[in-house]
């Protein structure tokens, strides 16, 4: 259950992480990233973000801890989500 657990919050992460890469490349924004700030980038950013938190839901057999799974993957979203609406990657700007 604690495999099922962790990868779900770290699926979270990555989805809840690649929402707003993938919505600033599309919408042609600069936004940070540690491989550049393009729009560009942050499209293939929140694109590879968000297939790597499939592939981690589906590996860590969601199925069989649902509950768990579900929970540990809204926290994951939340944190992440929490991180991006506080400090940010690279802090606040004045």
């Amino acid at each position: 259950m604690w495999q099922t657990t962790l990868l779900t919050f770290l699926a979270g992460i990555l989805a809840g992480n690649s929402i707003p890469h993938f919505v600033k490349g599309i919408t042609r924004e600069r936004y940070p990233t540690v491989f550049g700030a393009s729009a560009v980038v942050n499209l293939l950013v929140g694109w590879a973000g968000a297939v790597l938190a499939v592939l981690l839901f589906q590996a860590a057999g969601v199925n069989a801890h649902a509950t768990a799974a579900a929970v540990a993957g809204g926290l994951g979203v939340l944190v992440i989500g929490l991180f991006h609406a506080g400090p940010g990657a690279f802090g606040r700007r004045p």
